[in-house]
């Protein structure tokens, strides 16, 4: 599975991405967000305001109950203002 983080969770992270197979226990994008924040101090913090992170699936957005397979590309970014 590949993971993508855009804007300020990219910053927090330290990294644009990460590549890993999916934890057995991890079944849905919310539990996915649970689990990362486990990685370590910059997860935790990046995903601390799980409320305010959009997440979409294979470039479509989904919610956070949304069943996910190892082959999925998931991206997570701040939601997104325009005018």
């Amino acid at each position: 599975m590949k993971v993508l983080y855009f804007a300020w969770l990219r910053e927090r992270i330290g990294a644009s991405m990460d590549e890993f197979d999916l934890p057995e226990e991890v079944r849905t994008v919310g539990e996915l967000v649970d689990y990362l924040k486990t990685k370590g101090e910059n997860y935790s913090e990046a995903f601390s305001h799980k409320k305010v992170i959009r997440a979409a699936v294979n470039l479509e957005y989904v919610s956070f109950d949304y069943k996910l397979i190892n082959k999925d590309e998931i991206a997570f970014f701040p939601p997104v203002t325009g005018g």
